[in-house]
């Protein structure tokens, strides 16, 4: 086997689909993020989620083309280099390495706390009880990476499964309860019901909400018919957390007041079991929790450890981190790299007052770099379309229009959302894609990418 391969062959399409759905981690996601959304743009929330679901869905597309025509576990930089230039594929890899490290301390910090949660309740406030306990599932999340994509994906289908379920078992037991379902106007599913200002600070936070899918893409050279099965697995997650998220979204309106949702803040899930289910049962939302971010912190690690490998190859960054582990083939540099990342930030996280505080300063700077390569893959995939012929009508809106349509809308968010937001969000989202520039001068420009994994290319 070539030092330069992923281990092909690794895992099928339903791993895909668990890859892509613990990448989005639906529990963490709503924890960590829904009580925020609500608050932003009230009971617009199962709207924002429903319509940024769509533009999701567009991304999706497009990347499930851009698969079939070149598997690579660079996707979106080895895609939107090729079709545009390696300058932007550049960046566009770039912006996922950015997001992926600033979610490394707001993944593994409520592991800790909710681990402490089920095990020593009286230490959950402690933040450095949190810290260590956070560390070591760093440590141990990082082996499980490092031992492979089966093994990884094996695990994924594991925390996803239980998860959905809890969300299902939640959703349904709310809708059955219902004290608060009269304040949920149905028109507020309507398009009209946003203002342009409304529908940008709902849509950024909503990409948060999504972010993570795409790993499925990552994997694509560790994946049997790697051409299709990733993007089948994607195409198919994308459209269960819509449905996913937009329920739970209804389930809070319905169960909790407006009060009830600021108090419970990243414990909105466990405010709601507690309201829906008899007790001791409401503590499945904290195993829920737990489970869902120790998964994203896997499929964040992992899908770093690749974007790093493909650059790597390509020689756009240092030849060290394309290597792998002589056993597992995996890029045991870069993961060691991202979990030592993800330590440091850990301990710096001390300094902050409270987990709030450093989820809200990552979130919207997340959402905005991760509508930046969204929109640029979006982008990659009409232009290569148009310009090879898409096939038909039915083709067109899949690949061209509705791909243009997402990526518009999401840059368009990402710009009007940054304008609004502090300096501390726009150093970390604008600053830290813009530090690319150095690795880029250093070696990316003198580089040449490494066609991989399938005889197509995108001249054909």
């Amino acid at each position: 086997m070539n030092a330069e391969e992923l281990r092909k062959d690794s895992i099928g399409v339903l791993h895909s689909f668990a890859l892509g759905i613990a990448g989005t981690a639906p529990s963490f996601s709503i924890s960590a993020t829904m009580a925020t959304l609500i608050a932003t743009v009230g009971l617009l929330a199962p709207a924002s989620l429903f319509y940024c679901g769509l533009l999701m869905f567009g991304i999706a597309a497009a990347y499930a083309k851009l698969n079939s025509i070149q598997a690579s576990a660079g996707a979106a930089y080895a895609w939107v280099g090729e079709i545009f230039n390696p300058a932007l594929g550049f960046f566009a890899g770039w912006a996922l390495l950015c997001s992926s490290a600033l979610f490394m301390v707001s993944a593994t910090i409520p592991a800790g706390s909710a681990t402490l949660l089920l095990l020593k309740p009286e230490w959950a406030g402690d933040k450095l009880a949190v810290t260590l306990v956070s560390l070591a599932w760093l440590v141990l999340v990082s082996l499980g990476v490092l031992k492979g994509a089966l093994f990884s994906a094996r695990a994924m289908m594991l925390t996803a499964g239980f998860e959905l379920n809890v969300l299902a078992l939640l959703t349904l037991a709310s809708f059955r309860s219902s004290p608060h379902a009269a304040t949920l106007d149905w028109n507020a599913f309507l398009p009209g019901a946003f203002t342009l200002s409304s529908f940008a600070s709902g849509a950024v936070i909503a990409v948060f909400f999504y972010w993570g899918w795409d790993v499925a893409l990552n994997f694509s050279e560790e994946t049997r018919d790697s051409s299709r099965n990733p993007g089948y697995g994607a195409l198919a997650a994308s459209l269960v957390l819509v449905a996913v998220f937009m329920g739970f979204a209804t389930a809070a309106v319905f169960s909790l007041s407006t009060a009830e949702i600021a108090d419970a803040g990243t414990n909105i899930m466990f405010a709601v079991a507690q309201k829906v289910l008899p007790p001791p049962f409401g503590y499945i939302a904290v195993l829920a929790l737990m489970l869902s971010t120790i998964g994203t912190l896997q499929t964040s690690i992992a899908q770093f450890a690749r974007m790093m490998f493909a650059k790597s190859r390509d020689r756009v960054l240092p030849p060290v981190w394309s290597k792998l582990h002589p056993r597992w083939k995996t890029p045991q540099a870069a993961i060691l790299l991202i979990a030592g990342l993800g330590a440091s930030l850990l301990c710096l996280s001390l300094l902050s007052d409270t987990l709030a505080d450093t989820l809200k300063a990552s979130i919207n700077a997340i959402g905005a770099q991760a509508a930046f390569y969204y929109a640029l893959a979006g982008i990659a995939c009409a232009r290569y379309c148009l310009k090879n012929g898409t096939g038909g009508g039915k083709s067109f809106v899949i690949l061209v229009l509705w791909p243009t349509i997402s990526a518009v809308a999401l840059i368009a968010a990402a710009g009007v959302s940054l304008a609004q937001s502090d300096a501390v969000t726009n150093v970390f989202a604008i600053g830290g894609i813009a530090i690319g520039a150095v690795p880029w001068w250093l070696w990316g420009r003198h580089a040449k990418p490494v066609r991989v994994s399938i005889p197509e290319t995108l001249e054909r």
